[in-house]
């Protein structure tokens, strides 16, 4: 793995050198864009709009406009911004992993200890874990500031990134349901129904069967085999309303099974 960032967890009074590295890779398949005609590999050019010119990487400059004119912003303008966040993990608070809604996360990182600071890392990791708390967090990645919270995984310290909450839509313009707060023979039948399907989850039992299929077509169409056609699906735009004689055949379908 390759470090994509470099800088410290400010932790109080202590200062923890870190590499952040991605912690995901795409599952899927990477495809290239052909030509239909003769399958010849598309490229994507960066040109200038006014000499139709290519224009390498190094030459181009980011900028801000304002008024119709571009305001040319360089890499001293963004440490000027804020340089301290530039390189710097600074832990605002601590709080309980649960207060935090799923909504929020985002990407996740690994974060390994740089040289001399393998005893620090290991006070907060194991700290944290002791705790069962998250570190809520703010840095600069990419130009951009970002909110994260950082907590022990397995025998690191993983920090996910987190969304602002200015960043979340607004729910008011759906038209949703109202939250029912009574019982009733539907919502006890539907109780009993989740507890039935309730397990220990397991990450292992789930995998990206969708790509392994696909992949698994293509390689049969590359040998000249036909392909059988996909089934035809149907959606169901609406349901009987009789919810609670579906839930209990839902139920009694778990039983003989």
């Amino acid at each position: 793995m390759r470090a994509i960032w470099t800088g410290s967890i400010s932790f109080g009074l202590i200062n923890i050198p870190i590499k952040m590295f991605s912690a995901v890779q795409e599952s899927s398949l990477d495809m290239d864009m052909l030509d239909e005609k003769d399958h010849s590999n598309i490229k994507f050019k960066r040109v200038n709009e006014k000499t139709g010119k290519e224009v390498t990487f190094a030459d181009i400059v980011k900028g801000y406009k304002i008024d119709d004119k571009y305001v040319i912003v360089e890499d001293e303008d963004f440490e000027a911004a804020d340089a301290v966040k530039t390189k710097t993990i600074d832990i605002q608070s601590f709080a309980y992993e649960k207060e935090i809604e799923s909504i929020y996360y985002e990407q996740p990182y690994f974060l390994e200890p740089d040289k001399g600071a393998m005893n620090a890392y290991g006070l907060l990791r194991d700290a944290l874990e002791f705790t069962g708390k998250v570190g809520v967090t703010s840095f600069v990645l990419r130009n951009k500031e970002s909110l994260a919270i950082l907590k022990p995984y397995k025998n690191l310290i993983l920090l996910n990134r987190i969304r602002f909450e200015q960043e979340i839509r607004d729910t008011t313009e759906l038209k949703l349901p109202a939250i029912s707060k009574k019982t009733s023979k539907e919502m006890d039948m539907a109780n009993k129904l989740i507890e039935q399907l309730t397990e220990k989850f397991d990450i292992s039992a789930y995998k990206d069967e969708y790509t392994d299929k696909l992949l698994k077509i293509i390689k049969q169409k590359a040998k000249g085999k036909k392909q059988t056609k996909a089934p035809k699906l149907e959606v169901v735009h609406k349901q009987s309303d009789d919810l609670l004689s579906m839930l209990k055949a839902s139920l009694d379908k778990k039983k003989s099974s």
